[in-house]
C-alpha cells in the first residue's frame, strides 16, 4: 500500500511535507505527495480579508475527508485552534526554530532600519509588533511565497520582510536573514516552527487505544511525534483557544519547554500597534505530569491576560 500525503503546492509546503514523507518511507511504508490547491494559494487578497491563515487548511481537510489523500501536513501555526470534525492531529514532529527572522537590505537590523523604511508582512501580529517597536516604519501588506517576498527586498521594492526562521531553514534560505528576533521580546504565532500531521479520526484510533491494532496510516506515523514539541505547541494553541483568538488576532504566544519545567508567555497587541499587554507563567513537573501542567499553565495565562484587559485591545472573547 502507498499512502498519499496531501500538501499545498508552494515550495515551502512541499519541503515540509517531504520531511514527513521521508520519515514515513524510512520507517518502511511507501508514501507519495499529492498537491492540493487551497483558496489561500489562489487568492491574492490579504489574509485578513479572506479569513486568515486558516484558509490554507480548508482544502487539505476536504481532500482528506473525501479520501483524496490519507494524511495531510500543515504548518501548525496556520491550523485553526478549534478541532475539525472527523479529523485529528495525530503527530507533531520535532519543532524547528520558532523565531521570526528579519531579512533586510544591506545587513540592516530592526533597530538600524532608517526611519520610513518599508517592511513587508502579511501577518497582523507582525504588523502590530513592528509598529509597537518602530512606529516610524511603513508596514506594507505582503503575500506570495518566500522567494517572491525576498525578491521584493533584492529588487528594492521593500527594505525588509519578516518571515518564519523555520520556513527559511527548510528552504535553505537562512543566508537572507539579517536578524533573528528573540522570542523573549518578540513571541511568535502559537505553534510556529512545528508541523502537524492530520488524519481521519478512525485512522488515529490505534494511537490512543491499545486494543486497536496499528495498521496503515497509524502504523506509518506512530513514531513521528516529538513529545516536547507536541506538548509545547499544544499549550501555546490552548492559550489562543481560551482567548477565542482567531487567525487574524495580533497575539504572540511562545514557550520554553524542558525536561523538568517550562515557561509560557504571550503578548496581546492592539490591531495595527499602539498598545501591548504581556503576561508569563513558569511551571515545573515530572515526565508523567508535563502535559497536564502545561495545559493548566495555558489556562492560567489566558485568564491572566483577560483579567488584565486583553479583550479591550484585540478582537477576542472568553471561551465557554
Amino acid at each position: 500500500m502507498t499512502l498519499l500525503l496531501g500538501t499545498r503546492g508552494s515550495a515551502l509546503a512541499v519541503a515540509q511535507a517531504s520531511t514527513v514523507r521521508d520519515a514515513i518511507v524510512s520507517g518502511g511504508t511507501a508514501c507519495e505527495l499529492t498537491v492540493v490547491r487551497t483558496e489561500g494559494d489562489v487568492s491574492g487578497a490579504s489574509l485578513a480579508t479572506i479569513g486568515g491563515t486558516g484558509v490554507f487548511a480548508g482544502a487539505l481537510r476536504t481532500s482528506l475527508r473525501e479520501g483524496g489523500c490519507d494524511l495531510v501536513v500543515h504548518s501548525l501555526k496556520d491550523l485553526p485552534v478549534e478541532p475539525a470534525a472527523g479529523l485529528v492531529v495525530a503527530a507533531v514532529p520535532a519543532r524547528g526554530d520558532a523565531r521570526d527572522a528579519l531579512c533586510a537590505r544591506d545587513g540592516l537590523t530592526l533597530e538600524t532600519l532608517p526611519a520610513g523604511a518599508r517592511v513587508g508582512t502579511g501577518s497582523p501580529r507582525r504588523r502590530a509588533q513592528l509598529k509597537d517597536r518602530r512606529p516610524d516604519l511603513e508596514v506594507v501588506d505582503l503575500r506570495g511565497n518566500v522567494d517572491t517576498r525576498l525578491r521584493r527586498v533584492r529588487d528594492g521594492v521593500l527594505d525588509a520582510v519578516v518571515l518564519s526562521a523555520a520556513g527559511l531553514a527548510r528552504l535553505g534560505r537562512l543566508d537572507a536573514v539579517t536578524e533573528l528576533l528573540p522570542l523573549e521580546s518578540w513571541p511568535t504565532a502559537a505553534g510556529q516552527g512545528a508541523l502537524a500531521v492530520e488524519v481521519r479520526e478512525e485512522d488515529a484510533r490505534p494511537l490512543t487505544d491499545p486494543a486497536v491494532p496499528a495498521t496503515g496510516v497509524s502504523a506509518a506515523i506512530a513514531s513521528l511525534t516529538d513529545p516536547l514539541s507536541q506538548d509545547a505547541s499544544a499549550a501555546e494553541r490552548l492559550v489562543l483557544r481560551r482567548l477565542e483568538a482567531g487567525c487574524i488576532a495580533p497575539i504572540g504566544v511562545s514557550s520554553r519547554v524542558g525536561a523538568a519545567g517550562a515557561e509560557l508567555w504571550a503578548s496581546v497587541h492592539r490591531p495595527g500597534g499602539g498598545a501591548r499587554l504581556d503576561r508569563r507563567r513558569a511551571v515545573s513537573y515530572d515526565d508523567g505530569t508535563r502535559a497536564a501542567v502545561l495545559r493548566a499553565a495555558a489556562e492560567g495565562l489566558a485568564a491572566d491576560l483577560l483579567a488584565a484587559g486583553a479583550a479591550d485591545l484585540a478582537p477576542i472573547g472568553v471561551s465557554a
